[in-house]
């Protein structure tokens, strides 16, 4: 982990007064959206990266995704000196796609979704002997974004509370692991787009949920099924679950736009729609919000400020 800590940003807290006063509790925002690469799968990359041997690093990583975990791997590769080879859907927004070949990796664009740009990235795996470096199910990687928390409660050791996005689950699993093990007191509770739940059903019923379509505008959590080597650990040591509709996730990044001069992507907004949609059953004084990243495609911005609007119009 102390190697870890040469590599990454410690991002900082941010607080504000005018959430504290909305939400009638203390607020902490862990601004991850300040990471390198704009979004804390930097960490779990550098991580799983940093396990590798010398021979391994040589042989090269592959990965595959439309987003955050596509730019973390590709600067974390770069800077062991590693050739990184992401594959990612033929639709990904033409700045992720030279972002990520900013920081030196070969982008392979395929398929239609992610699914797809996986399936070609295993083929690829399978040719080549490359190290893959999965998303999320993972334990290195889940461990490297574990730091947040651990860096949260030096930060700030009076939160109760941490509010955290989950996706395929790496982050919280990672969070959930590190805050038992150190702060068994502090609760941790995931937040899953309505339209993407699998994680927050699987976690509710006994049965594994895998969902045929996921649509949200969070699309840094928009995951059909639940991890592996995630679920079990996430059972194990969240203590709840929530949902927001993408109109709360809107209204959340607005708000943050407007208040806190902060873009958020959608993602990175999910948590403090969480608190802010489920406040009166949040019981918490000092409370965490993990701000995941802040990756937006500023074109999608007039939706996501009608989102919002629609979101006040109802509220």
């Amino acid at each position: 982990m102390d190697r870890l800590a040469t590599v990454v940003h410690r991002t900082p807290i941010i607080r504000s007064e005018t959430t504290n006063k909305l939400v009638g509790k203390h607020v902490y925002f862990k601004m991850e959206n300040q990471q390198k690469t704009g979004a804390f799968k930097f960490r779990g990359a550098s991580f799983k990266l940093m396990q590798l041997s010398n021979e391994k690093l040589k042989n090269g990583v592959i990965a595959a995704s439309a987003g955050n975990h596509a730019q973390g791997v590709a600067n974390a590769a770069a800077k062991l000196n590693a050739k990184a080879t992401i594959f990612m859907p033929e639709k990904t927004p033409a700045a992720k796609v030279n972002a990520t070949q900013a920081y030196g990796a070969e982008v392979v664009l395929t398929g239609e979704s992610f699914q797809e740009a996986y399936e070609a990235s295993m083929k690829r795996q399978m040719q080549t002997g490359a190290e893959y470096i999965h998303p999320f199910d993972d334990y290195d990687i889940m461990a490297g974004q574990g730091t947040v928390a651990i860096e949260m409660l030096q930060q700030e050791d009076r939160i109760d509370t941490i509010i955290v996005p989950i996706g395929g689950g790496g982050l919280i699993s990672g969070i959930a692991s590190a805050v038992k093990y150190k702060h068994p007191h502090v609760k941790v509770i995931g937040v899953q787009a309505a339209g993407a739940s699998a994680m927050y059903k699987s976690y509710c019923h006994r049965q594994v949920t895998r969902l045929d379509k996921v649509s949200t505008i969070a699309e840094g959590i928009a995951v059909k099924k639940p991890g592996e080597r995630t679920l079990p650990l996430i059972r194990r040591y969240v203590d709840d679950i929530v949902t927001v509709s993408d109109e709360e996730i809107a209204a959340a990044t607005v708000y943050m736009l407007e208040r806190n001069k902060t873009l958020l992507e959608g993602a990175g907004a999910a948590a403090l729609a969480a608190l802010f949609a489920h406040n009166s059953k949040i019981k918490s004084d000092h409370c965490g919000i993990v701000v995941s990243g802040g990756n937006m495609d500023i074109s999608t911005l007039p939706m996501i400020q009608q989102l919002a609007s629609k979101h006040h119009h109802s509220a």
